[in-house]
């Protein structure tokens, strides 16, 4: 074998690893890739039941009920509401009319089963279609 075909040998099977390494990365990224929605936009699109996303939005007042560990609420963008259950603790910040985002899958029944809530201090870490929604409907609060 010449050196010139040696060469070509190396530079081929060097594209070939990096092709698979590139493969390997980018469905490991697609992987944990956990996309935001909100109330409406669940209600807009078709979103297979097993697939995990954030839903995010405020606690409707009213709506929280516990069940010992099971916790049933609503999150709303003042347009939609989507039902919401999560089993276990929910964080400190947690109440009715604040912020919220609940990571988790929609059930067959169209209930939004969720594996985590993360409760938000105030208006200001909301995602801008949530935080544009709330304010187009009047319910936006200003920090003072």
């Amino acid at each position: 074998m010449t050196p010139k075909r040696k060469r070509l040998w190396l530079l081929v099977g060097s594209l070939g690893v990096l092709g698979v390494a590139a493969a390997l990365v980018l469905t490991a990224l697609n992987d944990n890739l956990v996309f935001f929605y909100s109330p409406t936009q669940v209600a807009e699109k078709t979103i297979p039941a097993d697939r995990r996303f954030r839903l995010g939005g405020l606690v409707e007042a009213g709506s929280v009920k516990k069940a010992g560990q099971e916790v049933r609420f609503t999150v709303t963008d003042t347009h939609k509401t989507v039902a919401v259950v999560y089993r276990g603790l929910l964080p400190d910040l947690f109440r009715e009319g604040q912020g919220v985002v609940a990571e988790g899958s929609l059930g067959p029944d169209g209930v939004f089963v969720a594996r985590e809530v993360l409760a938000k201090h105030d208006e200001n870490y909301m995602p801008p279609e949530v935080a544009k929604a709330i304010k187009e409907a009047g319910q936006w609060k200003e920090r003072k």
